[in-house]
């Protein structure tokens, strides 16, 4: 019952916005969106940003079950303060670009949460390490530029051995903890 008045809910929203409530192609919005990771160092917190984001997805609030993500992040993009860091995160022993330029999300299946709250089971793939990933989202209808868009935030975190980022010196947990926190708040257009 809770899931069909959510689904009702998102579905005077979408109806309210003029959307249609079907299956849509989604495109991720660069100048508008943003995905940010964060970590620290000893005890000194930092973060930097995947600048360069490509990312379709179809998805019908009221069936979201059905849903497709594709993600790519060109890893060689990041931006972030220092140019030593930018350097060390882009040799082979942490995200290896030479050898591995992108990471990528991939999901085919998504579930109803709340009324504006999903969750989508797929894979993430750092290097060449895939491993199974649920990534929550929140989805919001709006306007951009008087064209309706997607809004989705979300915030996962992601244990970065487990993806082979972290070799060498850099596997040692002891200065720079396992955990690095992902924060996603990007606008997609319908096309």
């Amino acid at each position: 019952m809770r899931k069909l008045i959510n689904r009702a809910i998102l579905g005077l929203a979408l109806a309210g916005l003029g959307v249609q409530a079907n299956a849509a192609n989604w495109v991720l919005d660069p100048g508008m969106s943003q995905v940010i990771f964060e970590y620290s160092y000893g005890t000194d917190p930092y973060q930097g940003v995947f600048a360069n984001v490509e990312a379709n997805f179809d998805i019908d609030p009221m069936r979201p079950g059905s849903c497709k993500f594709d993600v790519t992040i060109h890893i060689e993009d990041i931006d972030v303060d220092s140019p030593e860091v930018l350097d060390y995160l882009l040799d082979y022993e942490l995200f290896d670009v030479d050898t591995w330029p992108t990471a990528t999300f991939s999901a085919e299946q998504c579930r109803l949460t709340g009324v504006t709250s999903f969750e989508s089971d797929g894979t993430l793939t750092i290097r060449d390490q895939t491993n199974p990933m649920t990534f929550p989202f929140d989805l919001s209808i709006e306007t951009c530029d008087g064209q309706v868009c997607f809004h989705l935030t979300s915030e996962v975190e992601i244990l970065r051995l487990e993806y082979g980022v972290g070799q060498g010196y850099w596997a040692n947990t002891a200065e720079v903890p396992n955990e690095v926190k992902v924060i996603v708040d990007v606008y997609a257009m319908q096309q």
